[in-house]
């Protein structure tokens, strides 16, 4: 939102600086964006031509002698038409940054005579577009003074960064009331327009919205004759100039300055080019309108229209037609002030691609209550600028407005801000904000404004009093202790999720975030794709579906990286997959991938793989160590975590693996990935990958009072004892682990494979894996007699468990 400080005291009689009101508009929370004190157009000033002589060198050129009202005259080489003997106009002297050519001045020759400066067009200035010829003042202007301050280009502009929430700001009025509420100024009344109207408006409005009466609540036509149309004054288009409008005919720009003087958008319909009534209706599907900004919109039944016998004249609150739209010509005009749906005009606007200031206006919400008075003040300007003859009102729709009344106890404001506002002063701050407080005591009702659709409760009222009284008087204060410095604040699933980031960094992998969505046909590959996960209104085509799985994501973030020529790459992360529509099927996992050299072991470029050709490209080992490392460091007990052959199809059937607790619970999975998956992802290169399901990890047990050292080291030499067992094939490594272990968990510390051995001599079908069982004695010196009888319930538990032999 731009206005120049000259509109704003229009509104607002003050006698505040520039830097203070600023700084209060700041303070009560419409933020200053940015203050452009028009510094460029300081060093122009008036000077007088006197005297043109032809240019001896050029025909089209002639040497000037200016009066710059500093001394003697100065020399000046200029080519335009109007350049005379006598003529007043705005100079530059040398060292000036002229805008409009974007060059900074300096002494010249030009066909053989100096020039020290030159006299400016306004489109040089930037002023306007007019390049007919340098600015031709009144002769009276007052030679050697600055230029801008007698053109009123010294106005400072002022952007403020305005939230969605204040629509009643969008107006300079409205800006001026908040600063007068602020105590940095008096708001000036706002006089009531006075003009005699003469016959009906003859052209007749019907809402015809099928019962969607809230699409337009209210629609205000008048039709003024007789009116004369042309540039409007320079005051007005200086303004508009100021703020980025480009001034285009006074009616248009009336509109223009009502829609920042007042927050009222308007509309002006060429009365000659309206065929029958208007009708406010929904657009058919495929109805087509020329808009103002010459493009074409092809419109649908979501879109409200202003149509007449020829069709759509005008998109409801957002843009005008072409057709229909006011020009050097028009006589009649037809003036229209209405109500439209903030929802519908945001809907409409976003779905076309149209920005405008009455969209932006309507989308917030404006004053319902001066959409007949702003009818009234757009007349007025039309009748002063243009002339004409008005005609009365038709006003159709509108029911009036219905302030909302809240009950306001006073001590909510101390509660919600710790700000002592007496009474009387939340009483003068909203009463000065043009809220009606009624009642006594510590306890009144407030009536909203009707330009203040944001306030709907207690809540928002001690906004408007802790803003206006001032939020830098809130004193910082330290929160409450809860009275526990150890007390739990994250849950067991945001610890286990912190604990496996910081695993997963300190392997070297690097924290991606990739996007929750995905193509379909990725989701289906990686068991997803139900009608249930796919998204109405998808962002983009290849984004249609919620992600079942992180690693589609991750293998085409690798990818990206190796075609940029980042081959080895590490990359995990921990977020959200869908199973299904509902809120137990999202799941909390850790997933990642490497790829190339990129295992933990290090990458081909070390110098201890040069000798071997180059770094060992990743597999099933590497992702299977990843995975663990989660586990662990989620605080799983190891003991309990067991390893099966096998993994869901997008893994190599032959290199991965899934992890399990206990028989039910699945912890994850791990391996190299299937061919045909990574080239349905256009996906290439030595990769590997694991998923683990955090949130499928069981609640830690509660840990017993300890009763003993926190380090409780044995005093006795721990003893290893190795041994083969001759099994099927189809055996697994773990089942014998496990029943060695459980022989006697008091003093089997550990137990390790070291050997796996196939033969001839070993059998058809058969195997031979050899462990490494760790005996740690705690209370006592083991004696031979012990260990015998440990060996034979280690052997016997292999024999009974896995149906193999010790081998000889």
């Amino acid at each position: 939102m731009k206005f120049t400080l000259s509109w704003l005291k229009d509104h607002l009689d003050t006698d505040a600086s520039l830097k203070d009101i600023c700084a209060k508009l700041t303070a009560i929370g419409l933020e200053v964006e940015e203050v452009d004190d028009k510094a460029a157009f300081k060093p122009f000033v008036i000077a007088k031509v006197v005297s043109a002589e032809q240019h001896p060198n050029a025909d089209k050129l002639r040497v000037l002698m200016v009066d710059t009202g500093k001394g003697e005259p100065i020399q000046v080489v200029c080519g335009a038409p109007n350049a005379r003997t006598g003529l007043v106009g705005a100079f530059a002297a040398p060292g000036t940054y002229v805008p409009g050519i974007d060059v900074t001045l300096a002494v010249g020759t030009i066909r053989g005579v100096e020039s020290r400066g030159m006299m400016c067009s306004e489109k040089e200035m930037e002023i306007s577009d007019n390049h007919d010829g340098i600015i031709d003042l009144p002769a009276d202007a007052p030679v050697g003074t600055s230029y801008a301050a007698y053109a009123g280009l010294d106005d400072p502009v002022i952007e403020i960064n305005l939230t969605p929430n204040r629509p009643d700001c969008t107006s300079i009025h409205g800006i001026a009331r908040d600063l007068a509420a602020a105590g940095l100024g008096t708001l000036k009344p706002v006089k009531a327009p006075s003009f005699t109207v003469e016959g009906e408006t003859p052209v007749k409005v019907k809402l015809d919205l099928g019962g969607d009466d809230h699409l337009c609540p209210g629609f205000a036509l008048r039709l003024v004759r007789g009116v004369k149309n042309g540039p409007s004054p320079r005051w007005m288009q200086q303004r508009l100039l100021a703020i980025g409008l480009r001034p285009i005919n006074a009616l248009v720009d009336i509109t223009n300055y009502m829609t920042f003087d007042q927050g009222r958008p308007l509309h002006v319909f060429d009365a000659a080019k309206v065929k029958g009534n208007l009708v406010v209706r929904r657009a058919a599907e495929g109805e087509t309108v020329l808009a103002l900004d010459t493009r074409e919109y092809t419109l649908n039944p979501s879109n409200v229209v202003i149509a007449d016998e020829n069709g759509v004249e005008s998109i409801g609150g957002i843009m005008g037609g072409e057709h229909s739209g006011c020009d050097e010509n028009t006589v009649d005009v037809l003036i229209e002030s209405a109500l439209w749906d903030p929802m519908n005009v945001a809907k409409t606007g976003r779905s076309h691609g149209i920005i405008t200031d009455a969209r932006y206006r309507f989308e917030r919400g404006v004053d319902p209550e001066y959409m007949v008075p702003g009818l009234e003040r757009a007349t007025e300007l039309v009748l002063e600028l243009c002339g004409g003859t008005p005609a009365k009102t038709d006003v159709v729709g509108y029911r009036g407005h219905t302030a909302k009344v809240v009950d306001f106890p006073f001590s909510e404001v101390k509660r919600l801000t710790g700000l002592d506002v007496s009474r009387e002063e939340s009483v003068d701050i909203l009463t000065r904000l043009g809220f009606t407080v009624t009642g006594s005591g510590e306890r009144v009702s407030v009536a909203v404004p009707s330009w203040r659709p944001d306030v709907d409760g207690k809540a928002d009222l001690v906004e408007e009093v802790m803003r206006i009284h001032g939020v830098d008087n809130i004193r910082p204060a330290p929160l409450e202790s809860h009275g526990a410095v150890n007390g739990r604040i994250l849950t067991t699933l945001q610890i286990r999720s912190r604990l496996a980031r910081r695993a997963l960094a300190a392997r070297g992998m690097m924290e991606a975030v990739t996007w929750s969505f995905i193509p379909k046909a990725h989701a289906e590959l990686f068991g997803g794709g139900a009608a249930s996960l796919a998204l109405s209104n998808p962002i983009a085509s290849d984004m249609s579906d919620m992600r079942p799985s992180l690693l589609p994501g991750l293998l085409a973030a690798a990818q990206r990286n190796a075609d940029k020529g980042y081959s080895d790459v590490a990359l995990f992360e921990v977020s959200g997959t869908y199973e299904n529509d509902r809120p137990e099927g999202q799941r909390r996992v850790a997933g990642g991938v490497r790829r190339g050299t990129a295992s933990l072991s290090g990458a081909g470029r070390l110098w201890s793989n040069a000798a071997k050709g180059g770094g060992k490209p990743v597999d099933v080992y590497d992702a299977k160590a990843d995975a663990l490392a989660v586990i662990e460091a989620c605080g799983l007990p190891m003991g309990n975590v067991q390893i099966e052959p096998g993994a869901p199809g997008w893994y190599h059937p032959g290199r991965s693996g899934t992890i399990k607790m206990g028989p039910k619970i699945t912890l994850g999975h791990f391996g190299e990935f299937h061919p045909k998956a990574l080239g349905a992802l256009d996906v290439s290169g030595a990769l590997c990958g694991f998923e683990i399901f955090v949130d499928a990890m069981p609640e830690p047990k509660k840990k017993a009072t300890r009763t003993k050292p926190a380090l409780d080291l044995s005093p006795f030499q721990a003893v290893k004892r190795d041994f083969a067992f001759v099994v099927d094939k189809t055996v697994e490594a773990g089942a014998i682990v496990r029943a060695a272990t459980g022989a006697d968990r008091k003093l089997i510390a550990a137990v390790n494979v070291f050997d796996l051995f196939e033969g001839a001599s070993i059998g058809e079908g058969k195997k031979s894996i050899a462990i490494e069982v760790v005996i740690q004695p705690t209370d006592k010196t083991l004696t031979d007699e012990d260990f015998e009888a440990l060996t034979a319930k280690i052997v016997g538990n292999v024999v009974k468990t896995t149906g193999g032999t010790l081998r000889a």
